[in-house]
């Protein structure tokens, strides 16, 4: 027992902290154990420097789950590693001069040191570290798969380039046309690049999406739209004079009468065959060099102006024979469908506003069922459903049924083809900087491009290098790196100097946990099939539509090469909410962010995990308070004190003939209860507030208890005050671990199992209703679940405490809310 009146944190914490790390190593993982297995996994961080509270939310919730189900009794995987290559260390490297891998492994330090500051435990036996080449050894194995198996391939492209970061972004990484990281305009450049053929998997990544069954709704959404999947026709546009045909993919082939021009995307690859020896040639080709400087998210924008220039070439629209002119426009893109259309003016406000400009024929097709619509006079484009008009022997027809009719009629003449197209584009892989994993290709003169032999992986990044943004790879000025000999013909060769997308170090991790010191195989599929997929996965909604995706991707790709038996790499996710300061999220910049290690110097680890775990319900944001940080701290004195007190009075005898069997019961029942709402709770959609706030009422409840005297049994009043215990261990584990001592037993509270709640001891025979007199609260009775009002008036006026209160005065009024309160007015 301790005679400290508050919690001394300062030596509890690393006391316990020490016991669960280092002597008793509370979070291996144990192979052959013959518990059940539970995974659970929080998304491994990038190491850019120390933590602040908004990041402790991720791992203090992961931390809460792993706890919570020890003491449920399964054999518990709890790793953690680190997303180590990246562009910030490069940037650190230009303004400090410090080397990334030194910058990279001295953050990680410091962030392991703060995980175990808030008693975070993990199983580090099984640390990865993305950066090392007994990681990105296996990275470059993931590559060399996907390239056996077809799915990995090199073309020239027009890339998203961000001209501050120099370097390449895939399209999930443009926000509103800027960079994601450094928030500059994103522009387009011509490259040849690496990708993954993603789109081979995207409609089984939307067909499995009902596998997710304990995803976030949202998540699964975010992921469908990116996908984006349509149904069309692909329809052929002959260019006149020429042998090509132009594709494109449309939904509304209702409107085909109605195309009275096309569009090329500026990124069209047909454009400089289709203008060559044209006389406005050079103009032309400005005007795509112009557009292709503006980002795609100010070209898509709705209100952006439409610019466009005449090829001078002409297509026929196969269906009625007519010349439509070739136009180029800033408003198409290349990300959708075959970067052409056809473009039908009275039914598509894009293609209605470029018309205007340019003085070009509206064509009506689709009539209003109201009106008769004239194209010249049109102010908008109609873009509702109607009746067929100006379309052959479709005419009269409903628009609606028309587009599958029409859609026969141009297979039949072979002058369209039914098809699907998706809004997701192959997944850029390859990155024109220093710190990430090699891209494992050498390229021969003789053979061409030939992958590097597994038995001779990795390809180490070498550390002798000068960092500099010209926007070309530093690889290709180290001679060492760079030259090598072909593996086929042992011939003069070089290797492939780009580096790999961070996120192709992130989609496979998870299997690496499993055996991460095995130097013969990325992972032991034996191992992999027991323990996947991952049972319990935590991490931000902001990696809906590139972590989690790719993940399902990469698993979906072992899974067809017999690797693994599984599809789906995560079960179940739970995506947590920010924690935001002064309305913003947490950031250097914004000067709003704080810091766990002022706070746990000053509060304690557990009153940071309390608090953070109480802010509010775990999946939504919510707004930090220091007043509410100091809330958490007198919350955790308060038991403490209970705690101590009662261990200290426990050795006194109960008078038996003083006990109240109501109160006695009371108290029973909330325990009780409390132990059946912080599982639910904890089983459940995590609310951890909620549970939270049920063991506070508890402690209420005890403290109530013990102020009526000798009136609650000694046994009922300590199995409350272990129930509080138990139950605060996975939010607040050194405090309760040091209570459970305190209250005379061994550690590790952990050993012990969750309680069970009672059901016999939840029923209700008495409630507590509290007595208001004038609007204030005065006392407190115990009566029968729903007596009498007869019953309640004499129960009320006989309490000493009433009579003191109203001393005589006339009663005005007594309004009774059934078992809960009475309001006097006297």
């Amino acid at each position: 027992m301790s005679t400290e009146k508050t919690y001394p944190f300062l030596t509890v914490e690393p006391k316990w902290q020490k016991y669960w790390f280092e002597e008793r190593n509370l979070f291996k993982m144990y192979e052959r154990s013959p518990k059940e297995k539970y995974y659970c996994l929080v998304m491994f961080p990038y190491p850019s420097g120390d933590l602040h509270v908004g990041h402790g939310r991720n791992y203090i919730i992961g931390d809460c789950v792993v706890r919570y189900k020890i003491m449920r009794g399964y054999n518990v995987l709890s790793p953690m590693g680190w997303d180590a290559f990246g562009l910030p260390a490069e940037n650190a490297a230009l303004k400090s001069g410090v080397h990334p891998k030194e910058w990279t492994l001295s953050n990680l330090k410091r962030m392991k040191e703060q995980l175990y500051q808030w008693g975070c435990g993990y199983d580090w036996d099984r640390e990865v570290t993305a950066c090392l080449p007994d990681y990105y050894r296996w990275t470059q194995w993931v590559f060399l798969k996907l390239y056996e198996k077809g799915l990995a391939y090199k073309k020239l492209g027009a890339v998203n380039w961000c001209p501050s970061c120099q370097t390449v972004l895939a399209n999930e990484q443009v926000i509103g046309g800027a960079c994601e990281r450094c928030e500059a305009k994103v522009i387009e450049k011509d490259l040849e690049q690496w990708f993954f053929k993603i789109t081979d998997y995207a409609q089984r990544l939307l067909d499995d999406s009902e596998l997710l069954g304990e995803w976030p709704e949202r998540v699964k959404i975010m992921q469908q739209n990116w996908i984006g999947r349509s149904e069309g026709v692909n329809i052929g546009f002959p260019i006149v004079g020429g042998k090509e045909i132009l594709t494109c993919f449309t939904t509304r082939v209702d409107t085909i009468y109605g195309a009275t021009f096309m569009v090329l995307s500026p990124e069209h690859p047909n454009i400089k065959e289709l203008i060559k020896g044209s006389p406005d040639e050079t103009k032309i080709l400005s005007f795509v060099e112009k557009v292709r400087a503006q980002s795609k998210a100010e070209r898509g924008a709705a209100e952006v102006e439409k610019e466009g220039i005449f090829t001078g070439r002409y297509a026929v629209n196969q269906i009625n024979k007519e010349r439509i002119p070739i136009w180029i426009a800033n408003y198409v893109l290349m990300e959708y469908g075959s970067g052409a259309i056809m473009a039908v003016p009275a039914h598509d406000q894009r293609d209605f506003e470029f018309a205007k400009k340019y003085n070009l024929p509206i064509k009506v097709v689709i009539d209003s069922p109201h009106e008769h619509l004239d194209g010249e006079k049109l102010k908008a484009a109609y873009l509702e459903e109607g009746v067929m008009a100006n379309s052959a022997q479709f005419n009269g027809m409903p628009s609606t049924l028309a587009i599958g009719k029409i859609a026969d009629f141009m297979e039949q003449n072979k002058i369209g083809k039914r098809a699907v197209a998706y809004r997701l584009r192959d997944w850029l892989i390859s990155r024109q900087r220093y710190w990430g994993a090699p891209i494992p290709i050498i390229y021969c003169k003789n053979c061409g491009t030939v992958p590097v032999p597994e038995n001779e992986l990795p390809v180490v990044l070498p550390e002798a290098v000068k960092i500099k943004p010209t926007g070309e790879s530093p690889l290709k000025d180290i001679p060492e790196f760079l030259n090598t000999a072909c593996p086929k013909c042992k011939g003069k060769a070089v290797r492939e100097t780009d580096t790999m997308d961070t996120f192709v170090d992130s989609s496979w991790y998870y299997l690496r946990y499993l055996s991460p010191k095995d130097d013969k195989r990325a992972f032991d599929p034996e191992l992999v099939n027991r323990w996947l997929p991952v049972d319990q996965y935590i991490g931000g909604v902001e990696h809906a539509i590139m972590h989690l995706l790719y993940s399902r991707f990469i698993t979906n790709v072992f899974y067809d090469l017999g690797i693994i038996k599984f599809k789906e790499p995560f079960k179940r996710l739970f995506t947590q909410g920010m924690i935001i300061k002064d309305g913003a999220k947490m950031s250097k910049s914004k000067g709003n962010v704080v810091s766990p290690d002022e706070l746990i110097e000053k509060y304690s680890a557990d009153t940071v995990r309390l608090y953070t775990l109480f802010i509010g319900p775990p999946e939504k944001d919510a707004e930090w308070s220091d007043r509410g940080v100091e809330g958490a701290w007198r919350f955790l004195n308060r038991v403490w004190r209970l705690v101590n007190d009662f261990a200290e009075s426990k050795s006194k005898a109960d008078k038996k003939d003083e006990i109240d069997a109501t109160l006695d019961k009371n108290l029973k029942r909330k325990t009780h209860a409390t132990i059946k709402k912080v599982t639910s709770d904890m089983e459940g959609d995590f609310h951890f507030n909620t549970a939270i706030s049920s063991i506070m009422e508890l402690v209420n409840e005890i403290y109530l208890a013990l102020a009526e005297k000798g009136k609650t049994s000694t046994s009922t009043v300590e199995e409350a005050i272990k129930a509080v215990v138990i139950l605060l261990a996975p939010f607040t584990p050194h405090i309760s671990e040091e209570m459970w001592q305190i209250l005379g037993n061994k550690p590790s509270v952990f050993d012990l199992p969750w309680p069970k709640y009672d059901e016999s001891a939840l029923k209700v025979e008495h409630v507590t209703i509290v007595v208001q007199i004038n609007g204030k609260v005065r006392a407190r009775v115990l009566v029968a679940v729903d007596c009498g009002e007869e019953e309640l008036k004499r129960t009320v006026f006989e309490n000493a405490r009433v009579k003191e209160w109203i001393g005589g005065k006339p009663i005005k009024n007594f309004v009774v809310v059934p078992n809960r309160l009475v309001n006097i007015v006297v």
